[in-house]
């Protein structure tokens, strides 16, 4: 007959399964939603394996305690150190395009956004939309001062 006592002995020694299996589930779905949220808990429950598997006299209670103190330390290391990095502004540039020189090729207005081709590519491509603050007429030379989204704000030489 099992008593309470073998149950909570059993349980203490499959702790460290226990605790391997939620990490590696966790990793699974990091895996899954790319998000970076699940990726720190699931770090944690595995660093409670090895801390159950190094320590198992440390009680279920205190195990979650100390799983629970890890994930949160985790995710703010995490996200403290997120802040201090720049965003990375993909497929825009990041000012080795400002200054490049092209052409009008449809005119541009404050009111009106306009063309400018350059002789190569800017960004992958020859033809940009371009927006000014003041007017520039076709054939007239301009070069690139701003990257705003998909056009590029551009100025008269």
């Amino acid at each position: 007959m099992l008593t309470w006592v073998h149950v909570v002995g059993v349980f203490d020694m499959e702790m460290m399964w226990i605790w391997c299996g939620l990490g590696l589930i966790l990793l699974c779905l990091e895996m899954l939603s790319g998000t970076m949220y699940l990726l720190w808990p699931g770090m944690a429950a595995l660093a409670m394996a090895l801390l159950a598997w190094l320590l198992p006299a440390f009680s279920p209670a205190w195990q979650i305690f100390i799983y629970a103190i890890f994930s949160v330390l985790a995710v703010a290391i995490w996200r403290k150190r997120e802040k201090t990095q720049p965003t990375p502004r993909v497929g825009q540039a990041q000012g080795e395009e400002i200054g490049r020189q092209g052409t009008i090729v449809q005119a541009v207005s404050p009111a009106q956004p306009g063309l400018i081709r350059f002789s190569q590519g800017v960004m992958g491509s020859k033809e940009w939309s371009a927006v000014a603050d003041v007017e520039i007429a076709v054939d007239q030379a301009a070069r690139i001062v701003a990257v705003e989204g998909n056009s590029v704000r551009v100025a008269p030489l």
